[in-house]
């Protein structure tokens, strides 16, 4: 039987905001000594009352507007109560039945096929602290509570189980981080764990409208798991019906090494939350001309952003689509061109020499050594014959991996491109004397030998011919 997947993700975004949800203290917690950006507030210490972060609740609401979400007037915050050691005060404050905003939608776009993912919600909480398993050198494991991460603010962006395919899943989490990260309310970057995502999947037989038994799959820490997960359990859940098997409703988690997922717990022992309104937290009112001040506040998006680089630079969409996933890289594409005005070039060597060398496509460009001015430098050089471009892609991995200028590197390595006819006569004329069948070749009407003698002329100067020089002197002398 074919079957139809079924998917919905739950994303949890850290903000940037300076402060905590609830309490002053910083935010900015990564590479911090464990424990030392806490207060009273976020200890979960008796007595004491939260404030809120208003622009924390800003961010929501911009975001909620970005994916085309419904503000309603009145919302309010509930306390979550589940035990567990990374909840300090033995419950969380989030929101449960008046969210911040709800009924949005975004588009996504798989080999050239759009099609709509819609958005449950956007809705507010606080982190929880995070635990440290370790294990001592007389093998006796135990856990460690790191309170710094406790009240960092946390939007929640649910989807719609709106979703068909883990191919669409990645494309829906990359155009989300695209959009958080146009906004500037969230880094986006799943492996510091500030753009956490839970997924949620289920299979029918094609053609059904019923749906299935629901599993949850945690411990995703990119886009590639997410997308491996997802088929994996497909598969396997696949398996299960062929084989007259009932599919359970339960919590699994991904392990990334062996490639599987394996249960946490069942249905059964789901916790029951018990959400009651926030006593120590007013209802909110969010007037209509605040959120049309908001929304008149929002930059350019991907999409826009996507629309005008096809209609400024000329690119194609594909181009576009790609160069925009990322705020960061397509801010480096745009200083690279103020600085370089080829935009198409500089779209190829993106495509080709950056994507390629940033991890399974995930990172971007601001995880990396490389600046638009290095880029631009490179270019030039190539330009004015300094460099060939063969010789360039090598440079720009240096310069990816070490940080040096294409300049330094080049005369470090001696680099520079050999142009001079005297010189380049002595290596043609060898080549030639050392390789009798392809040059019979040539002067019997077979074009592409001229391209092998080309590349042993590439070999003998490690690269470094200018190869529009070796091509006339190839042809001269054989002509």
């Amino acid at each position: 039987m074919e079957y139809e997947p079924v998917i919905g993700l739950e994303v949890h975004a850290q903000l940037l905001t300076e402060s905590k949800m609830f309490c002053r203290c910083s935010a900015d917690y990564a590479g911090a000594a464990p424990n030392t950006h806490v207060c009273p507030v976020c200890l979960g210490m008796p007595g004491v009352l939260p404030v809120i972060n208003s622009k924390a609740v800003e961010y929501t609401v911009m975001t909620a507007l970005a994916l085309n979400c419904r503000i309603p007037e009145f919302s309010k915050f509930d306390r979550k109560n589940y035990p567990y050691p990374d909840l300090m005060k033995g419950y969380q404050i989030s929101q449960y039945d008046m969210p911040l905003s709800r009924d949005g939608w975004i588009e996504v776009e798989v080999d050239g096929e759009v099609s709509r993912v819609g958005i449950v919600r956007v809705h507010l909480e606080e982190d929880t602290a995070k635990l440290l398993h370790v294990t001592d050198e007389n093998g006796q494991s135990y856990s460690l509570v790191d309170v710094n991460r406790s009240g960092v603010p946390l939007m929640e962006i649910v989807s719609a189980p709106d979703i068909r395919s883990p191919r669409q899943a990645r494309a829906y989490l990359v155009k989300l981080r695209a959009i958080l990260q146009a906004l500037g309310v969230s880094t986006g970057n799943m492996e510091e764990g500030s753009f956490r995502c839970d997924t949620n999947v289920s299979i029918r037989p094609k053609g059904s409208r019923e749906l299935g038994a629901k599993v949850e799959v945690k411990n995703l820490n990119s886009f590639r798991s997410v997308q491996r997960a997802l088929e994996y359990e497909i598969q396997r859940q696949a398996a299960i019906l062929e084989s007259g098997g009932r599919i359970e409703q339960e919590t699994r988690g991904w392990v990334e090494e062996r490639g599987v997922t394996v249960g946490q717990r069942t249905k059964e022992y789901a916790h029951d939350y018990r959400y009651f309104p926030e006593p120590d937290l007013p209802p909110l009112v969010l007037s209509r001309e605040w959120v049309e001040e908001v929304r008149a506040r929002l930059p350019e998006l991907p999409d826009a952003r996507r629309e005008r680089f096809v209609a400024q630079y000329g690119l194609d969409r594909e181009s576009a689509r790609l160069l925009t996933e990322s705020r960061a890289t397509a801010d480096s594409f745009e200083r690279t061109v103020a600085l370089y005005p080829n935009a198409k070039l500089i779209s190829n060597w993106m495509q080709g020499e950056l994507f390629r060398l940033l991890k399974d496509g995930e990172g971007d460009v601001s995880g990396t050594k490389l600046t638009p001015e290095m880029m631009a430098e490179l270019l030039q050089m190539v330009e004015k014959g300094t460099i060939n471009a063969r010789t360039a892609k090598e440079v720009f991995e240096e310069m990816f991996s070490t940080g040096a200028t294409a300049a330094a590197i080049v005369r470090e390595k001696g680099l520079s491109q050999i142009s001079d006819t005297a010189h380049l006569e002595v290596v043609v004329d060898d080549v030639i004397r050392n390789n009798p069948q392809a040059v019979a070749d040539y002067r019997a009407g077979k074009a592409p030998a001229i391209s092998f003698l080309v590349g042993q002329v590439m070999k003998l100067t490690r690269g470094q011919a200018n190869p529009g020089v070796v091509n006339k002197l190839l042809r001269d002398k054989l002509g």
